[in-house]
């Protein structure tokens, strides 16, 4: 009963939601929304997950999706995740850099994770990069440019690797 109930609140926090499946663990997941939009569909969130949408932005996130423990998301402007994603423990998707340098204006750009999409551990997906529908993205790879559909990166920078056969 107490889950269901720390579960409840997690959605109210969210402008929409459908099931969310939170194993059992610590620490509790977080939502934090500072006057933006999150949409969640029927989603798992392991312990440690947090997400964030800032004033104005929007966070949306496909039925299906698993975000594994420690996951960090974080909306300024635009994040939308797919369908059916495997997000690994550790992964940090973000739109912004969260302050300007130097005297330059903050600059945001949205960040678009297609369908069935599995991102491993500790990997950064940073502002404006599109993943195409079910690339794969190597642990610990640093994504700075799109991603297209069904191919695999990897590296600090990431690269493409490979190709992946389409529906498998």
């Amino acid at each position: 009963m107490f889950d269901f109930l720390k579960i409840r609140r997690l959605a109210r926090r969210c402008q929409s939601a459908g099931r969310l499946d939170v194993p059992r663990g610590h620490p509790w997941p977080a939502i934090k929304n500072e006057g933006g939009q999150i949409h969640l569909e029927s989603i798992r969130l392991y312990p440690g997950t947090r997400l964030w949408a800032h004033k104005g932005g929007v966070l949306a996130i496909g039925n299906g999706t698993v975000l594994g423990r420690g996951t960090e998301i974080i909306a300024w402007e635009k994040v939308q995740i797919g369908r059916n994603c495997l997000i690994g423990w550790d992964v940090v998707v973000m739109d912004t850099d969260l302050h300007p340098i130097g005297n330059r204006p903050l600059k945001n750009k949205p960040v678009v994770i297609g369908d069935k999409v599995c991102i491993g551990c500790r990997s950064i997906i940073l502002k404006g990069v599109t993943i195409g529908e079910g690339a794969v993205v190597a642990a610990g790879s640093i994504v700075t440019k799109d991603v297209r559909p069904w191919s695999k990166v990897g590296g600090e920078i990431a690269k493409e690797i490979a190709r992946v056969k389409a529906g498998g």
